[in-house]
């Protein structure tokens, strides 16, 4: 993975205003969401990398009742405003998430895509997420079934008895779709880097719900997976500043060696936040802020980032991660 550039900027097109000021500050990436036109020609322009978000597994369910997925008791999940996760049994949902891929894929050329929301349904943006075990529609627990070889018919026989292969299967499941992806970028796109966004929990954390509910396992996912991207949300989940600096500094006891971890951090929790991550002892290979267009807004904001990302690289320099 020593092919893997750090790439350092904000998250959202509204930074495209600002965009002239990029490299003053250390930012050479812009990402943002889906293949946006306007976007890759301001990056082409001023050389930066133009790096997308690709939503996969997200839908408006008021519209597309029949994308939610089944919960332990029979029926539809719970949900919220916000919600990610879809049932995985919709075949054509998911052709037609291929097709919109492969048609821009012949328009555009990205440095990187990043896959959002490939996970199992849930919310995990939040103090108190609402945990729910899901996708036990018919469908769904036939290619259980029939992947595992077992005779389990509903979710209190497949969560009795059969928890940790129902876990694995999920989870394989998952990290099927990532290489599936991942193959159609590289198809097209040899040289392009295929990021996660990423569950921000440890794997002990919320009873291992990174595996147990959203069906993120890293090791299955590295084969597909260049760079990993967790969600440092502080304020919105109820953490503190340091949270991005202990996840870094934890992350080589479950993340493989030799894929990075690039964290995205939130605008909402600036500047504490940068400044722990920046002070981190494993540090994060290269960084992304959330809503980032307000950091080169003005000067002072600007000039923290570029010293955070001095601090990250001359960490980079000297620590044993890829370079």
């Amino acid at each position: 993975m020593n092919t893997i550039p750090a790439l350092f900027g904000p998250y959202g097109s509204a930074a495209v205003e600002f965009i002239d000021q990029f490299e003053r500050y250390g930012a050479n990436a812009l990402w943002f969401h889906g293949f946006d036109p306007t976007a890759f020609e301001a990056c082409q322009k001023h050389q930066l990398s133009a790096c997308v978000e690709l939503k996969t597994f997200r839908a408006d369910f008021a519209s597309h009742p029949e994308l939610i997925p089944i919960g332990a008791d029979g029926h539809p999940i719970r949900y919220g405003e916000l919600v990610q996760g879809v049932c995985l049994s919709q075949t054509a949902f998911l052709e037609e998430i291929e097709a919109d891929l492969i048609d821009a894929l012949r328009q555009y050329a990205p440095a990187g895509i990043w896959l959002d929301y490939l996970t199992y349904a849930g919310w995990f943006e939040v103090p108190e997420p609402d945990l729910q075990e899901s996708c036990f529609c018919p469908a769904c627990i036939a290619d259980f079934c029939e992947s595992t070889g077992l005779d389990a018919t509903s979710p209190d026989e497949i969560l009795g008895t059969a928890a940790a292969q129902w876990e694995q299967h999920k989870c394989q499941r998952i990290a099927g779709f990532a290489r599936r992806y991942a193959d159609l970028i590289h198809a097209h796109l040899p040289e392009c880097i295929v990021g996660a966004y990423m569950c921000p929990w440890q794997p002990h954390e919320f009873d291992r719900a990174s595996t147990r509910i959203f069906a993120q396992d890293y090791t299955l996912l590295a084969p597909a997976i260049d760079v990993f991207t967790p969600l440092i949300y502080c304020a919105k989940s109820g953490r503190g500043p340091a949270w991005g600096r202990e996840f870094l500094e934890a992350s080589p006891a479950f993340i493989p060696h030799d894929r990075p971890v690039q964290l995205i951090l939130d605008a909402l929790d600036f500047p504490a936040s940068l400044h722990e991550t920046a002070a981190s002892t494993h540090p994060s290979w290269g960084l992304q802020i959330f809503s980032g267009a307000q950091v080169f807004r003005d000067p002072q904001p600007a000039l923290e980032f570029a010293a955070a990302v001095e601090q990250i690289r001359e960490a980079q320099t000297g620590s044993s991660r890829p370079s």
